[in-house]
């Protein structure tokens, strides 16, 4: 949009510091149908630079005829597990045995708020920055493809579009997010919110 600014300017300083203010708690499904059972989870959400531009590391899931989230683009991380100390400790573990990062190389620079998913997950997105290249390891059983998107790519609006939906147990609509194709590879759903509510706090516009 005209006047936005540029994300690629933001250091890794200042792109901690913005991360204090927290973005709004996100859904996929209207709050009130959502259990009190919800299990915990982290993901995250490596930013990368190349040739001078903030880009994000996402992976693609293998097809698995038992996982409904099979073949979608996503964060690497999952539930957290009874020896995880916090968290963080659940998205920095998930990254190394999904892609292969180590948690030593993860400058980790805050997180932003929960975000609801459908299968009632209650999911933490830390951020952190990745030294690029990267030697990644991919998980051949759960990934089948890790990939990169510019930041100022993401935030353009031009290039994403969100469309309400409604449950017949609510009369309150929820917004969808769908980006357009980039280069084969599509972002929608829990993935695209937690995106697009990244980018807002990067913005200021919390």
């Amino acid at each position: 949009m005209p006047g936005a600014p540029d994300l690629d300017q933001l250091s890794a300083d200042e792109i901690r510091a913005r991360l204090h203010a927290q973005s709004g708690t996100t859904y996929d499904v209207p709050p009130e149908l959502l259990s009190d059972a919800a299990r915990e989870a982290a993901v995250l959400v490596p930013f990368v630079r190349i040739e001078g531009a903030w880009h994000i590391l996402y992976i693609r899931r293998a097809h698995i005829d038992s996982d409904r989230h099979s073949g979608q683009v996503a964060f690497a991380g999952g539930k957290r597990e009874q020896g995880d100390e916090s968290l963080l400790a659940t998205a920095l573990r998930e990254a190394q045995e999904e892609v292969g990062i180590a948690a030593r190389d993860v400058e980790v620079l805050g997180y932003i708020n929960h975000h609801h998913t459908i299968s009632e997950f209650q999911v933490r997105p830390y951020v952190g920055v990745v030294p690029w290249p990267y030697p990644l390891v991919l998980d051949e059983i759960e990934v089948a493809r890790a990939f990169t998107m510019p930041l100022n790519w993401l935030a353009r609006e031009s290039n994403y579009r969100t469309e309400e939906r409604r449950h017949p147990e609510s009369q309150r609509p929820w917004p969808v997010v769908y980006y357009d194709l980039y280069d084969g590879e599509m972002l929608w759903g829990a993935t695209a919110r937690i995106t697009l509510s990244l980018i807002d706090v990067l913005r200021g516009e919390t």
